[in-house]
């Protein structure tokens, strides 16, 4: 089975050993990282990075390699080998990180991996957007797949209601579910693009799309009805973890006064 999971980074980090991963540079630094791919070649949309953040890795991955699997993960989010190591050192979550053996049992069982819920508790996939974005991108999205893929309607429907759903833009899959999923998510975007003035949103809201396909990622598993196992995610970083207990804790403060 040859397998191609891309590592995507605008900067040289550490990265996986295992040979399935491909460190892959996104952005629009001149300088090309040695032993790195870059989205940028062949066929690419990776002018669009500063909006379309990972999904030009995607995008470009679909159009220009051939592989049995393909996966996109990031160089501070990985998939582990099954484990919660939330609390384990850098060196210790390295040495956990998903493996081509571990990813082969998986996808020998099931169509795709995901990673594991990410729970809001106390609002809806839909609410969270609003109130970290603009609920307007959401209508637009609506109101496209409404048009253009109505057989998709109901799912988006039942997952932005839903309160754990599947973030970070990561996953892996047998490469003729990475590559039709890319196309179906590039179409949908690309339209609400055309209908959206994000003219003056801040450096941040100008993700947008990279944000919107983080809940189009469950419609369109829903829709197609993909057989998916969920794996842990390792923060690679070196927050701390008091602090990052905070800026949870406050998050969720603010949305709970967002919803009176």
């Amino acid at each position: 089975m040859k397998a191609e999971i891309y590592v995507v980074s605008h900067k040289i980090a550490k990265m996986p050993q295992d040979k399935m991963y491909f460190p892959l540079q996104v952005g629009q630094e001149k300088e090309n990282f040695p032993g790195f791919l870059r989205d940028n070649t062949g066929d690419n949309i990776s002018e669009k990075n500063e909006n379309y953040c990972e999904l030009t890795a995607q995008y470009w991955a679909a159009k220009n390699r051939t592989a049995d699997v393909k996966g996109l993960v990031h160089y501070r989010r990985l998939f582990s080998n099954g484990k919660k190591n939330f609390f384990s050192t850098i060196d210790k979550k390295f040495a956990d990180v998903m493996t081509s053996r571990t990813m082969e049992n998986l996808l020998s069982q099931h169509d795709m991996i995901l990673p594991t819920k990410r729970n809001y508790y106390i609002e809806t996939s839909w609410s969270q957007y609003a109130h970290a974005h603009h609920e307007k991108d959401l209508e637009i999205t609506r109101q496209v797949i409404e048009e253009k893929f109505p057989n998709y309607l109901t799912a988006f429907d039942k997952w932005t209601q839903q309160k754990a759903v599947h973030k970070f833009n990561m996953f892996i899959a047998k490469a003729q579910i990475f590559d039709e999923y890319t196309f179906w998510l590039i179409d949908v975007l690309e339209e609400v693009e055309k209908r959206t003035d994000i003219s003056d949103y801040s450096a941040y809201e100008k993700r947008i799309f990279g944000f919107l396909s983080e809940i189009l990622i469950d419609v369109w598993v829903e829709a197609n009805k993909v057989d998916y196992i969920e794996i842990p995610v390792m923060f690679m970083g070196s927050q701390h973890w008091l602090k990052k207990i905070t800026n949870f804790l406050i998050r969720k403060v603010r949305g709970k006064a967002n919803m009176k």
